[in-house]
């Protein structure tokens, strides 16, 4: 136990958090079983230290951070040392990866009934469907999402500012003013395609090559994340590495699962599972018509975010194609994205249609009232013509 506190302290001594999450604000603390679930490479570890340093005293034993890769887990249980760090007077445990110990819904669930006053928050990959696929966490377990850095707390970071987040309602009807607010202190057009190429992961702040990093990262989620927790045998691994490449190369579009199927020597379902369990693990992203939902095939697949274009297959990039990742990545967080009836156009949350296009471009003349458009290429907007990257604000 002594060991786990010195790294502990060490850990939380030294983390480097220089941008605050606003997913901090959105917990609701007071829950005695919190998961935090992610991608890879998103920050759930620096989360967990900002969390023990912002609420405890580095010396206060209360609180203690372990990581299940510790090889000390393979022989003993969580429920085990939960116990002995509660009667020694430990009250919140952050668990870092709890799904690499076997039966670690079991434990939990030990945790939550024999440690009344015991805490636990852990952290898990975006693959995982804590209520859906463990029923012994379903009623105890608040889930959180943490996503990638936004616009937002890419430019806070590179240039000193703290801007919050905006909500949609708040960006549709006063963009104008809020674009205002923000470009006397920076211009966010001199940011926007670095974060576009590589803004989204925090660990483009380390002195590594961006892309190589990333393709490592993604390698990790498709060999441990998706084969580990959907218990994938491993020979399947290259049908899905090879599936996901196809799919980046293809661009965004609607499947031809058939073609997709024959091409990785599959059939057509297995095909529609492997989208979906790359989707979950926020590699892809599926869109549907409005009213339309999984199994069924989806009208445009893509990218998760627009990093992982210039990754996977950086050959050739289509601003259109990252312009509307972006968006796609920028909104899903709070809200429902579907496919409109044509290309570029989006639905979103049922009712608000909306156009990503180049300000360059757009033909005035034929600008609809009916449809905001959301334009790259520039800074301002007026009326129904919004910036596209004031929606990167919303988070």
């Amino acid at each position: 136990m002594e060991a786990f506190f010195r790294t502990h302290h060490y850990l939380v001594e030294h983390v480097n958090a220089p941008v605050r999450r606003t997913l901090m604000d959105e917990i609701d603390w007071s829950k005695r079983m919190i998961g935090i679930k992610g991608t890879r490479g998103v920050g759930k570890t620096t989360f967990l230290l900002q969390y023990a340093k912002e609420k405890f005293d580095i010396n206060d034993r209360q609180c203690l951070y372990v990581n299940m890769n510790n090889f000390y887990f393979q022989g003993r249980g969580i429920a085990d040392f939960a116990g002995e760090f509660y009667y020694k007077g430990g009250r919140t445990l952050l668990i870092d990866q709890a799904f690499k110990q076997d039966n670690w819904c079991s434990e939990l669930r030990k945790c939550y009934d024999l440690y009344p006053g015991l805490k636990i928050v852990f952290t898990g990959s975006s693959v995982m469907r804590l209520k859906d696929e463990n029923p012994e966490l379903n009623g105890i377990v608040e889930s959180y999402n943490l996503r990638g850095f936004s616009f937002r707390e890419f430019l806070n970071l590179l240039t000193g500012n703290s801007f919050r987040p905006y909500s949609l309602e708040e960006i549709l009807n006063d963009h104008e003013r809020l674009v205002k607010q923000i470009l006397p202190h920076v211009s966010p057009r001199r940011y926007f395609q670095d974060y576009i190429h590589h803004g989204f992961y925090p660990f483009f702040q380390e002195h590594r090559n961006y892309s190589e990093n990333l393709l490592k990262t993604v390698n990790m989620m498709t060999e441990v994340d998706i084969l580990l927790i959907k218990q994938i045998e491993l020979k399947y691994l290259t049908k899905i590495k090879k599936l996901f490449y196809q799919i980046a190369e293809e661009g965004p579009k609607a499947p031809n699962v058939s073609k997709l199927a024959e091409s990785i020597e599959t059939s057509r379902a297995t095909v529609m599972n492997y989208i979906k369990y790359l989707t979950d693990a926020r590699l892809l992203n599926m869109i549907y018509p409005v009213g339309e939902v999984f199994p069924k095939k989806p009208s445009k697949v893509m990218l998760h975010n627009s990093n992982l274009l210039y990754a996977i297959y950086p050959i050739h990039v289509e601003k259109q194609t990252a312009m509307e990742t972006f968006f796609v990545n920028s909104l899903w967080k709070d809200h429902q994205v579907n496919q409109a009836g044509r290309d570029n156009y989006y639905t979103v949350d049922g009712h608000l249609k909306f156009r990503i296009c180049d300000a360059n471009t757009l033909n005035k003349n034929r600008i609809s009232s009916d449809v905001i458009y959301a334009r790259y290429n520039t800074e301002i907007g007026k009326g129904n013509l919004i910036p596209l990257w004031l929606l990167g604000f919303l988070y």
